[in-house]
């Protein structure tokens, strides 16, 4: 079996959705400018995502009530994540073990409080793998879930073959989550490769916006609007 093929079945096995595999080589000035020099050195990457549940999603027509903001953050941050983190874990465990380099991104870490930023962009990195194209609410957008999928990420060296090419917009003229948007976050602008983040995104009026939530009740300092309307999950 080649190792493309036993790592996709083991992480389907512990519980992805959606396994893809990218060539970096696209996306490594943005890389290197996120990330640095050694997280810009690995060539490629290994993208797992796992399905939210609709019944959860749907819960924040805005605005969300009380206790259904209280379930979202509990099933994304408290149960989703944890499972992506395992399973990019022990993924890295089994390319370590066959001797190449693994690092594995957290599903949900920032480390550039200026910026707003992880270390490294999930998104990108399922982008390039082909899983779906980045929408415009800075979102991934797959075609049969729309953006309501949370990934993790493995970056290696080993000499894995990419399962596909970065997507192209399949937005269109669709604004409904620049329209829903609380703190009209968003421009509207498609993603565009090579364009910085502000073209499209506010992330400051973002966060800002979530601060204030947190100020009031900290328990439901929940949002995902732009998540919400997409009417690729929605469908």
């Amino acid at each position: 079996m080649d190792l493309e093929k036993q790592l996709a079945e083991a992480a389907m096995l512990w519980g992805a959705d959606y396994f893809g595999i990218a060539d970096l080589s696209p996306g490594r000035d943005a890389i290197l400018e996120q990330g640095g020099t050694e997280i810009a050195a690995y060539p490629c990457s290994i993208s797992i995502g796992i399905r939210l549940l609709h019944p959860v999603v749907d819960q924040l027509s805005p605005p969300p009530e009380r206790a259904a903001a209280i379930s979202y953050l509990f099933h994304i941050y408290d149960i989703v994540n944890p499972r992506l983190d395992h399973i990019i874990s022990r993924l890295g465990s089994v390319l370590q073990n066959k001797g190449y380099r693994a690092f594995p991104v957290p599903a949900s870490k920032r480390v550039d409080r200026e910026r707003i930023a992880a270390i490294f962009s999930h998104k990108l990195s399922a982008n390039l793998a082909g899983l779906g194209w980045i929408g415009k609410n800075c979102l991934l957008i797959t075609p049969d879930m729309g953006p309501r999928v949370r990934w993790g990420t493995v970056l290696t060296d080993a000499p894995l073959e990419a399962t596909g090419q970065a997507r192209g917009d399949g937005c269109g003229d669709c604004r409904e989550c620049v329209d829903l948007c609380p703190v009209k976050a968003f421009t509207g602008q498609p993603f565009r490769a090579g364009e910085p983040r502000a073209v499209r995104f506010n992330a400051a009026k973002c966060d800002r916006y979530f601060a204030k939530m947190r100020e009031r009740d900290a328990e439901t300092a929940a949002c995902g609007l732009c998540m919400y309307v997409c009417p690729y999950g929605r469908r």
